[in-house]
Formats: structure tokens, C-alpha cells, sequence
């Protein structure tokens, strides 16, 4: 179906790049998730896809949010600098008339790393159940049951991090008190080190648990710990076999052992098999594209 724009949209980042028929990634390029409303998220699509409307045959987008009807929507706002709803499709085709499709980025992500698994071939293992989870700016993920992707009928599919945590925690952006995404996310671990005298972003966070700071450790294990506990609690919904983990907290360094670590602090049935990202930071990007080529 020849080549494709993939874009996708995170909390902090704008990803393209376009994508081959043969799954390469060709001239990447990211911009910073603007914070200025819908009016500067759309000069941030137009400077993305501009140079590639004309080397393309469609656009494949992977955003965070709620992805129906065309419209982007956040259950938690704050990631998206405050954009509530967007209309996405509309905005891409004012850029491109191309065909497009949209996806939540969780969902995009799910449906890469589960071709990677599908094509290992190493693995005798054939994988029906599997769960992305993405830990990054916020929390999300993406469901494979029965070997089908888990979209909804309103997009909401997948977004495991306004699953519970702590009944008694802070007030998520969503309006929910004490989400995972309100105790695991980046944002909620830079959350913690207000009260420091010099408050510090997740990177640092780690940087200075590494170094062997008690402050950092603690933050980052509580993290670790609310991941581990959602996963027990979707493990006894979905009977997964495996999950992958990405995002930028997801895949820095340690993270993935310390939530092995605090699974094994349950009992095994709780417990459920788990691997870092195979595409890395890419997952987005290639399942956007994966999906379309699949969807038209």
C-alpha cells in the first residue's frame, strides 16, 4: 500500500516518520508536545507533515487520549498541555488530504510489540492474551485478548492508568482520586520532590537513585510497586501471558527489574511474565502504521 506518515503525539513529544512497506523507519523527526492549546498542536502537525504530504500515500497517528470520532479527548488534560478535545482527523486533513487513521497510542504500541512477538522466532510460545503497558509523562496501555486488538467502541480500551492505586491518594487530572497514573507516571514522580529543596524531573529522579539516594529509590519503588499491583489486577481480568513495558520511566534503566521485583513480593498466581519494549521508544509509531496498513 506504499509508504506512510506515522505520527505520534505523547505528552511531551511529537514523533514522524515515514514508514516503508517493509516496516523501516525513514527520517524521524520530534518536536515538543506544545502546551498552548489546540491552536499550537496544530502548527506542530502542520511542521511535521508539511515536507511529507507529497512522498506519501496515507497518515497513520498514535496519540495519547481518547481517540473516537475523529476527535482527540483527555481523560487527564494536564498531558496534553490542557487540550481537552481536538479535532485530530480534521486537522490532519486540512494538512494532508490523504487518507487517515487514528489511534490511541497505548493501542498502536500494543499492536506493534505483539507483531514482534507473532514473529519471533525464537518463541514457541503462541501468545493470545498480551498487555502494553506504557509508563511515561502519564500511564497508559493497550490490550491484545484473544489475539485481537482492544480498541472499544469508544477508545477507551487500554487506558489502565485511571485504574485504581491508592483509594485515599492524590486527585488525579482526571477527576478520580488516587489513579495509578496519579502514583506511577513521570509526572507524578517529579510530583514527589516538590517539597525538595531543589525539586527534580523523573530523569533526575533516577539519576539519583543510581547513585544510591534513599529520597529516589523510594519514589521510583512506589512507582514500581502501583505498576506491579495494577498488572495483579489485570492478570486476574484478562489472564495475560505476557506484558510489555515502554514510555520513558518504562524503559530507563532498572525500572523494568524493580516491578519483576515487587511482582514477586505477591503470590505467583498474581504474577505475569514481562519484557522490555522490542521497538523502544518506536512502538507508537510502527502499530499506527501496522494498523492502518491493516485498517484500509
Amino acid at each position: 500500500m506504499g509508504k506512510v506518515l506515522a505520527l505520534d503525539i505523547g505528552g511531551t513529544k511529537i514523533a514522524a516518520a515515514v514508514v516503508t512497506e517493509s516496516g523501516m523507519l525513514i527520517g524521524r523527526q520530534q518536536v515538543a508536545t506544545p502546551r498552548g492549546g489546540a491552536e499550537q498542536l496544530a502548527i506542530a502537525l502542520d511542521t511535521l507533515i508539511a515536507p511529507y504530504r507529497h512522498l506519501v500515500d496515507f497518515v497513520a497517528v498514535a496519540s495519547t487520549g481518547i481517540i473516537s470520532g475523529g476527535r482527540l479527548t483527555a481523560l487527564n488534560p494536564a498531558n496534553l498541555g490542557g487540550l481537552a478535545d481536538f479535532p485530530l482527523q480534521e486537522c490532519i486533513q486540512s494538512i494532508a488530504d490523504l487518507p487517515c487513521v487514528l489511534l490511541n497510542d497505548g493501542q498502536a504500541a500494543a499492536w506493534a510489540e505483539y507483531q514482534a512477538l507473532s514473529d519471533d522466532r525464537n518463541s514457541q510460545i503462541s501468545v493470545n492474551n498480551m498487555m502494553f503497558v506504557t509508563v511515561s509523562t502519564g500511564v497508559g496501555g493497550g490490550i491484545i485478548l484473544n489475539k485481537k486488538l482492544l480498541v472499544g467502541n469508544h477508545g477507551l480500551a487500554g487506558h489502565i492508568g485511571h485504574t485504581l492505586a491508592d483509594p485515599h491518594g492524590l486527585l488525579c487530572g482526571c477527576g478520580r482520586r488516587g489513579c495509578v497514573e496519579s502514583v506511577a507516571s513521570g509526572t507524578a514522580i517529579g510530583a514527589e520532590t516538590l517539597g525538595w529543596k531543589q525539586p527534580a524531573a523523573a530523569a533526575k529522579v533516577f539519576e539519583m537513585a543510581q547513585l544510591g539516594n534513599l529520597q529516589a529509590e523510594n519514589i521510583i519503588s512506589r512507582s514500581a510497586m502501583a505498576i506491579a499491583q495494577m498488572l495483579a489486577d489485570m492478570k486476574m481480568a484478562l489472564d495475560l501471558e505476557i506484558v510489555i513495558l515502554g514510555g520513558s520511566v518504562g524503559l530507563a534503566v532498572g525500572y523494568l527489574e524493580r516491578v519483576i521485583g515487587a511482582q514477586k513480593a505477591l503470590p505467583e498466581i498474581y504474577r505475569v511474565p514481562m519484557q522490555a519494549a522490542c521497538h523502544r521508544q518506536d512502538s507508537g509509531l510502527l502499530g499506527a502504521a501496522l494498523w492502518a496498513r491493516s485498517s484500509l
